[in-house]
């Protein structure tokens, strides 16, 4: 699995249904499921963004398709990060030259 770190900002519609934001919330984690996408966790944020998640994908098509699904729906416009573990960054340091 490829663990990704989701930056979000609400959208002017989204802005406006923000009251709904756990609701959908809650929809994105099932639309996840149907990418073979687990959201390990999302919350709320002052500042910049509105919303940070982070989530696990079999591969970076799934996260793709989930990301374009995601903003298709027009509450929110995301930055997606691709995330390493501390054990994946001994093993990336360790090629160093």
């Amino acid at each position: 699995m490829v663990t990704y770190v989701v930056l979000g900002s609400f959208t002017d519609q989204g802005a406006r249904n923000a009251k709904d934001s756990p609701k959908r919330a809650d929809a994105f984690k099932e639309m996840a499921r149907t990418f073979g996408v687990t959201v390990k966790e999302i919350v709320w944020t002052q500042g910049r963004y509105d919303v940070v998640t982070l989530i696990e994908a079999p591969d970076e098509a799934a996260a793709m398709s989930l990301s374009l699904s995601l903003s298709a729906l027009g509450n929110v416009r995301t930055e997606t990060l691709r995330a390493f573990s501390a054990a994946d960054m001994t093993k990336i340091v360790g090629k160093m030259l």
